[in-house]
């Protein structure tokens, strides 16, 4: 180690109006090819230490957490993406929703009844397999708090190699804030409309020399734009940071959320055409109720032998349950005519939810650099283990006046055209039973091996193989609760004792997944790469004879070119690429005979094969100090590009349902660094959604006119903006943000019902004191 002046590295502080030149003790480490700062040795001319200083690069590139390997983004033969903590807190977000419109190709697909929010990248949900915190996946199910993350990693294309069964599209890592050996924090409140308000606390330091700590918190409580749906958040994030030697360090940390939210399955659909209808209109019982419960811990330990060899273990435990209380998604509606007057009658669904899962997850890796005569190495290799457990339970409702029978209705219909909240009950009408119990035992393990070999400094190779095994089975319990046993607990009890279950046949599935990539550098600032890598999706239910699924196997393409300019001043990155789903799977329309209609949701069929080509391009550009510019463009198209032709398969040719074509981002903040207006910042980010299919997608079907069952809802594309402008002075800050300032009306949709309308014009503002 060696104290240095550091010329080329932008030194962000404050102790005074007029700089003072900084010396800091810092190591550089070969392996992860950066600076790093060891702790409390950053000082000024005088010795103090500095309580906060913030050290940043636009030459040097630190490697994302979520390539795992500590491959540097330029060496990676696929394209990456990071939106840091200070885009989160320049945007206010306070939802990953938010944070996403800066990830260009990813897009929100659904709000799933304000459950929560499932993301698309490159025509593929992005569902619970593609989403991770700090490396680990977790339950999708809820929607994740925001006030913790220290940025958000967009890992696009092929990442089996490293993660086992995800989907194509790409992989999504929450990276929260960790503890620091400086003493620090701040303390914000947000407020804005529909009585939204959110305090948040962070603070952190050391509790001596060998122990840190952080605390993240905050509570966030709000109404919505949409007619009797509120939401209100507890969270919290403690994390400590045990250095137990210069080689050896330990990070433990744990995160609590309890969600209160309001169910809204938004407006309904007639046909193909969505309800023109206010905005604010809610078509769901003043009873609903929604609560989600999320709670994690994990351990990360790494030991580094020397500056070429680094040993990880990570473990983790996550447990999720998640309740509700509501009536249904609106579906099946139709126009009627009652005396000339236009009608849209529906009687309301109920439904009552409760799943639950547990996840154990452990990874084992080993990262190495060597050199064969003068071939240079950087091997990253491993296993990682998971098991999963997620109990669904199904609810039936029965009249008071009638135990024995089971309702799935309301009595009476509703005009939707002419909908009122005058009269309607607050509290449930119609009580419940549990009917059905479905725990669903998941098993992973994977064992992998990846190898960036550099020829030279200009000529690298990525190979890599994982051998990936699961295996699940469901067991179901049938009619739980007798009817006759509703209300005493002790009853409920020994019903749960006595019922009997039935266990499914075990499924196993295992596959290699190989990927391969080049990567030729002509410059340090200048990459051309290609890859190819090949992944597997687990399907589930039988085929017509009873027989398990096969899974379905994908092959991936991309190549492109990243560029990092001007040391960093500009940075771009094209990609083209093209997925190729060798069958889709879904539940069969039909029965073998391809004229009964199929009523067993378990019966499915492989649809046919697809194809998904697109094209992306981000820049990153900071002309001046203070000055950051971020830009996007994607276009995907992706089709059925063979299919059966049979009565329930889709129609070849046809573009698969919620996939916009394109989709475009651009965002700019400038904080005036200097001079009499010293402090003040404006910003705006701008984001398109083009057309796109709600619903369905076409199925050939005989008995219907043409042969085909039109199922699709077209959506137009929308633009949203919003603008932002704020001041800091010392230790204070204030930021206020005006979003979708046209006014955009506009929908997610999921398949054919979940059509929830985007939120209007909104004011938020943020005031911080810095610790």
């Amino acid at each position: 180690m060696k104290k240095i002046i550091l010329p080329s590295l932008v030194l962000l502080f404050s102790l005074s109006s007029q700089a003072q030149e900084i010396v800091a003790s810092v190591e550089h480490n070969s392996t992860k090819g950066a600076f790093s700062t060891p702790f409390d040795t950053i000082k000024n001319k005088k010795g103090h230490i500095l309580k906060e200083v913030t050290v940043t690069s636009n030459k040097l590139q630190k490697p994302v957490s979520a390539s795992r390997s500590g491959i540097k983004p330029m060496d990676l033969p696929q394209s990456v993406q990071v939106i840091d903590g200070q885009v989160i807190e320049q945007q206010q977000a306070i939802r990953l929703s938010e944070v996403i419109k800066n990830a260009n190709g990813v897009y929100v697909g659904s709000a799933r009844g304000g459950a929560q929010e499932s993301f698309w990248s490159r025509g593929y949900d992005m569902g619970a397999n593609n989403m991770f915190k700090n490396g680990f996946r977790f339950n999708s199910g809820s929607i994740p708090e925001v006030a913790s993350l220290e940025k958000v990693e967009f890992l696009k294309g092929g990442s089996a190699l490293l993660y086992g069964n995800v989907a194509p599209g790409g992989i999504l890592n929450l990276v929260t804030k960790t503890p620091k050996f400086t003493r620090g924090g701040e303390i914000s409140m947000q407020t804005g409309s529909y009585n939204y308000y959110k305090p948040t606390l962070d603070f952190y330091g050391p509790l001596n020399n060998s122990i840190a700590y952080r605390f993240v918190g905050s509570y966030e409580n709000a109404k919505s734009f949409r007619d009797y749906v509120k939401n209100e958040r507890f969270y919290f994030n403690p994390s400590f940071l045990f250095k137990i030697s210069e080689k050896t360090q330990i990070t433990a940390q744990g995160d609590y959320l309890n969600a209160d939210w309001t169910p809204d399955f938004g407006t309904g659909i007639v046909g193909t055409e969505i309800l023109d209808i206010p905005r604010n209109i809610n078509f769901g019982a003043l009873w609903s109720t929604g609560n989600t419960k999320s709670a994690s811990a994990s351990v990360l330990f790494n030991h580094d032998f020397n500056d070429n060899w680094k040993l990880s273990f990570n473990s983790s435990f996550q447990n999720y349950n998640r309740t509700q209380l509501s009536t249904a998604q609106l579906s099946n509606l139709a126009f009627t005519t009652n005396n000339g007057v236009q009608e849209v009658n529906w009687k309301r669904g109920l439904t009552r939810n409760k799943n639950l899962e547990r996840i154990f997850g452990d990874q084992l890796s080993l990262q190495g650099i060597f050199n064969t005569g003068s071939i240079k190495h950087q091997i990253f290799t491993g296993a990682d283990w998971e098991n999963s457990i997620a109990s669904s339970y199904t609810f039936g409702f029965y009249n008071p006046d009638s135990p024995e029978t089971l309702i799935t209705t309301e009595t009476d219909p509703t005009n939707l055209l002419d909908y009122s909240y005058d009269g309607q009950s607050t509290i449930v009408p119609f009580p419940s039973r549990t009917t059905r119990l479905v725990v669903t035992d998941s098993k992973r393990f994977g064992a992998y091996f990846q190898d960036l070999i550099s020829i030279t400094d200009y000529i690298k190779v990525l190979a890599g193989i994982r051998w990936s095994w699961q295996e699940s089975q469901a067991t179901t319990t049938s009619e739980l609760i007798a009817k006759n046993q509703v209300t005493n607990k002790n009853e409920i009890k020994i019903a749960y004792e006595n019922a009997t279950p039935t266990a499914a046949a075990k499924r196993l599935d295992n596959a290699f997944s190989p990927k391969v990539g080049l990567v030729l550098q002509p410059t340090k600032e200048i990459s051309l790469f290609g890859s190819y890598s090949n992944s597997f999706t687990p399907n589930t239910g039988n085929t017509y004879g009873g027989e398990p699924l096969k899974p379905s196997i994908i092959d991936q393409y991309e190549a492109g070119i990243k560029t990092d300019l001007f040391k960093g001043i500009l940075s771009t990155n094209v990609t083209v690429y093209r997925i190729k789903n060798n069958n889709l799977v879904q539940t069969a329309a039909f029965m073998q005979d391809g004229v009964t209609p199929n009523t067993n949701t378990d019966i499915k069929i492989m649809s046919g094969e697809t194809k998904s080509d697109g094209v992306e391009v981000d820049v990153t550009a900071r002309p001046f100090e203070g000055f950051n510019i971020h830009a996007g463009y994607s276009y995907n198209d992706m089709r059925y590009t063979k299919t059966s032709g049979l009565n329930g398969s889709f129609i070849e040719g046809d573009r698969v349902a919620r996939t916009p074509q394109n989709t475009a981002n651009l965002s700019f903040f400038y904080k005036i660094p200097s001079g009499i207006l010293k402090g003040v910042s404006v910003g705006a980010i701008g984001n398109y959604i083009g057309d796109r299919i709600g619903g369905w997608n076409n199925q050939y079907d005989s008995t219907k006119p043409g042969g085909i069952w039109y199922r699709e809802i077209p959506v137009k594309g929308y633009t949203t903006v919003d603008v932002s402008a704020g001041y800091e002075w010392k230790k204070f800050s204030i930021l206020c943000k005006l979003s979708n300032i046209t006014n955009e009306l506009n929908y997610t949709v999921h398949e054919n019902y979940s059509v929830n309308p985007i939120a209007p014009r909104q004011v938020m503002a943020s005031l911080k004191y810095k610790l």
